[in-house]
């Protein structure tokens, strides 16, 4: 049983939180892992050096087999020479993506989630919604709900579009669809801020663990 605020701060109710989503033992080894995939997917392949294949030039033979008294050589575009191709240098074919199964992926949200929640880092409000998506009408409801600078995670219900076009400008804040949430965005923000409503989106969108 938690307690449901309004933007004004004022106690409007309360509300019975899932247990299997908040009520989860820490484990930092699933979180881990968790966190570990989700970057490691998230990678892009930037690096890349061009094989000799790939490098200008070398089309003929420096200089003939025999005779010159030098070493021999077949194309200017072998590793040996400068200018010549890469020998195992990084290239674009390289995959860095891991697998987790959902089950072991979800485990690890909830036990975020429940450890932000024994720590009081939860917070449950009726609505969040603007009339017009400005900035400064959000960060003023949150540096009041939260009694301090706003650095938070918002999980707003679906359809509030407003929210998330305000949170876009605002440094330290994130509006999330509940139906995306991730290892990442939950330890990177220290507050998540709950509508009521998300928490039915969160209930029966993660239904691997029972």
């Amino acid at each position: 049983m938690t307690e449901i605020y309004n933007k004004d701060l004022h106690k409007v109710g309360t509300i019975d939180l899932p247990r299997r989503l908040f009520a989860r033992k820490w484990s930092p080894q699933l979180v881990h892992q968790a966190l570990v995939t989700q970057m490691a997917n998230a990678r892009k392949r930037i690096a890349y050096s061009r094989g000799r294949g790939e490098v200008r030039g070398g089309g003929k033979k420096p200089w003939p087999q025999k005779g010159t008294g030098r070493s021999r050589q077949g194309s200017i575009r072998s590793p040996l020479w400068k200018g010549g191709g890469v020998t195992h240098g990084p290239t674009l074919t390289r995959n860095y993506s891991m697998k987790i199964n959902k089950k072991m992926r979800q485990g690890a949200i909830f036990s975020v989630l429940s450890k932000k929640f024994t720590d009081g880092e939860v917070k449950i409000i009726d609505s969040l919604d603007l009339k017009e998506p400005k900035p400064k009408e959000l960060s003023r409801i949150l540096t009041a709900f939260l009694k301090s600078k706003p650095n938070v995670l918002l999980l707003p219900g679906l359809g509030n579009r407003n929210v998330y076009a305000a949170s876009r400008n605002l440094p330290k804040v994130k509006a999330l669809n509940p139906k995306t949430l991730n290892v990442y965005d939950l330890l990177k923000f220290k507050n998540v801020v709950l509508e009521k409503d998300a928490i039915s989106v969160l209930e029966e969108h993660y239904h691997v663990i029972k």
